[in-house]
C-alpha cells in the first residue's frame, strides 16, 4: 500500500482519465472496423452487429466512469464521503475482474487490453485509498 501511495493523487486521476480515453478509443476503432471485432470479447461475437451493442455499452460505461473520476479529482481536499468511497472500491474490483477476463481472451486482449485495464486498476486503487 505504501508504494501505491507514492503515486500523486492528481497523477492517479490523469491515469484514470487516460484509461477511460483508451477504452473509448479501442471501442471506437472497433465500431469503425479498424480493429477487427473478433479481437475483442474473447472472439465470441459472431458478427460486427453482435459486437456493436457491447462496444456502445462500454463507451457509455467509460464516459460515466470518466465523469465520476473528473468530479472526484476536482475535490479540493481529496476526502470522500462514504458513497464516493464505495463507488471507488466497486470500480477497483470491477476492473480487477475485467483484467482477469483479459488473460483468458484473444491475443489482442492479452497484449493490449490487459495493460489498459492494469492502468485502470492501479489508478482507481490509488484514488480509492486516498481518504485512508
Amino acid at each position: 500500500m505504501k508504494s501505491i501511495k507514492r503515486i500523486n493523487f492528481r497523477t492517479a486521476v490523469l491515469m484514470a482519465i487516460s484509461f477511460y480515453s483508451l477504452t473509448i478509443l479501442i471501442h471506437l476503432l472497433i465500431i469503425i472496423e479498424t480493429i477487427p471485432f473478433v479481437w475483442v470479447n474473447g472472439g465470441r461475437s459472431p458478427t460486427l452487429e453482435a459486437q456493436l451493442p457491447l462496444s456502445f455499452g462500454s463507451i457509455v460505461i467509460s464516459l460515466i466512469g470518466a465523469i465520476f473520476i473528473i468530479i472526484v479529482g476536482l475535490r479540493k481536499n481529496h476526502t470522500f464521503n462514504k458513497g464516493i468511497s464505495i463507488v471507488c472500491w466497486f470500480l477497483v474490483f470491477f476492473w480487477i475482474f475485467g483484467l482477469i477476463q483479459q488473460f483468458f481472451g484473444t491475443p489482442f486482449e492479452k497484449m493490449v487490453c490487459s495493460f489498459v485495464l492494469l492502468l485502470g486498476v492501479l489508478s482507481h486503487y490509488r484514488i480509492a485509498i486516498e481518504n485512508r
